[in-house]
């Protein structure tokens, strides 16, 4: 009897295991991952409808949320690296726009015109000017300030490698629409946040998906295949206000099969966030 006793023991811990090793998401995410400070009823609701939008997704996913009126925040695997693709166009310009400020100078008409190709329509070679304008040292810089003490310039040096997470990038979007911020002035955080509103009509998926009528909406998505194995990067940045509105959402994704397998997953999450956020 002890035997079968260990027999069957056994096997429950191996089909345990092998269930744990076939689920899609992190194993945190079964756990509630967001918490306010005004609403519990809120995170509570965005704890279970977070990872249920997710269910059944394969490949690495993060997701990050902040809504200042209540105070509210979730985390999902928020301190994973991603390749941040055209993201992390967002951090050159402010990056850039720190640079300036320092300087005592506004932008001049040639970082003005790049900066706007960069960011309405992801101009890679905008950004690759930019970039070596800011350089590596600019940008740590920035990202010093800004808090941003987990994203990583990749060793190759190229923009696109950057290793980001979406704690970072939330904390970034965060500084963009907060006015006690002393990492980058009003004027430059207005001017970031107006081209994240100009960008072009077909690269406004992702985390706008869902967003109420009425709000304002400020995107920039990065999107690449590198032919490594590691599937698609598919990535999304949004804040949102108006209308008593002030809310920020990050969703950065790999191992995607297809780029619209990425975009799929993303207006997913970012329909229930959107909904929880405004019922």
């Amino acid at each position: 009897m002890r035997t079968q006793r260990t027999i069957a023991a056994v096997t429950s811990m191996l089909a345990a295991a092998c269930a744990a090793a076939a689920s899609p998401l992190p194993a945190r995410a079964a756990a509630p991952v967001c918490s306010s400070d005004h609403s519990p009823a809120l995170a509570a609701r965005l704890s279970a409808d977070i990872p249920a939008a997710l269910r059944g997704r394969r490949g690495p996913i993060a997701v990050g949320v902040f809504d200042r009126p209540t105070h509210t925040r979730c985390g999902l695997a928020a301190t994973t690296h991603f390749q941040s693709a055209s993201v992390v166009k967002v951090t050159i310009l402010a990056a850039l726009l720190r640079r300036a400020e320092e300087a005592h100078r506004g932008l001049t008409a040639q970082e003005q015109r790049l900066a706007e190709s960069m960011i309405t329509r992801s101009d890679n070679a905008a950004a690759t000017a930019l970039w070596n304008e800011v350089g590596q040292a600019g940008i740590r810089h920035f990202l010093a300030l800004a808090g941003m003490a987990d994203t990583r310039i990749d060793a190759s040096g190229y923009w696109g490698k950057t290793q980001i997470t979406a704690g970072d990038q939330l904390a970034l979007l965060k500084l963009l629409t907060f006015s006690g911020t002393t990492a980058l002035g009003a004027p430059s955080r207005a001017y970031v946040l107006r081209l994240m509103a100009a960008v072009v009509p077909g690269q406004r998926w992702g985390t706008p998906a869902g967003a109420p009528a009425g709000v304002n909406v400020h995107v920039k998505n990065g999107w690449v295949d590198r032919s490594d194995g590691a599937g698609w990067r598919v990535n999304s940045l949004g804040t949102f206000d108006g209308h008593g509105k002030d809310y920020q959402i990050v969703v950065l994704t790999q191992g995607n099969p297809t780029e619209a397998y990425g975009h799929e997953t993303i207006e997913g999450v970012a329909h229930v966030i959107h909904r929880d956020l405004n019922s």
